[in-house]
């Protein structure tokens, strides 16, 4: 397993990847038009092209025999808090394929995010399913605590989900 960072020429193969886990790990939830509106409009390689060339953003790829088969992204927080102040930063997306998970791959991932995102006095947030207990209790272990509740739209669906905050020292 290698972990490196994404470059813009990345941009194609996260947001492949991106849709990839986001069906499998969610995808039973939706009707098959939610879903379906859901990736047309959430993954647009031109975007995500753009942020990783801003320096604004970062993404990091788990790699196995050079496939990828995770990885995260941060940023900007775009989270809807009223507490949330320029230059706080958000881990936006941390997945892992089903078949790659539960060794400790997904945690590799969550800290070269963090190391990237922590500075000094900056506010770390993250936007998390409702339902999703296992990655709830992750963060919690690493100082996120839940601060508010927010839809998140997937089609005409919308899944409550979580505002979790860790306060820098």
């Amino acid at each position: 397993m290698n972990i490196r960072r994404a470059t813009s020429a990345d941009a194609e193969l996260l947001c492949t990847l991106a849709e990839r886990t986001f069906v499998e790990t969610f995808g039973h939830l939706y009707p098959p038009e939610d879903l379906a509106d859901y990736l047309a409009s959430a993954y647009p390689v031109a975007l995500q092209r753009q942020q990783l060339q801003s320096g604004d953003y970062a993404a990091w790829l788990l790699e196995v025999d050079g496939q990828a088969v995770g990885f995260a992204f941060a940023g900007p927080c775009g989270l809807p808090h009223v507490q949330v102040q320029a230059g706080d930063g958000e881990l936006k997306r941390l997945y892992v394929l089903r078949a790659h998970q539960s060794g400790g791959h997904g945690g590799r991932l969550f800290a070269a995010a963090l190391d990237w995102l922590q500075t000094p006095g900056r506010t770390l947030w993250i936007g998390v399913w409702s339902e999703n207990f296992g990655a709830q209790r992750f963060y919690a272990r690493h100082g996120f605590e839940q601060v508010g509740v927010y839809e998140f739209p997937v089609g005409n669906t919308r899944d409550k989900e979580f505002i979790l905050r860790r306060q820098q020292a």
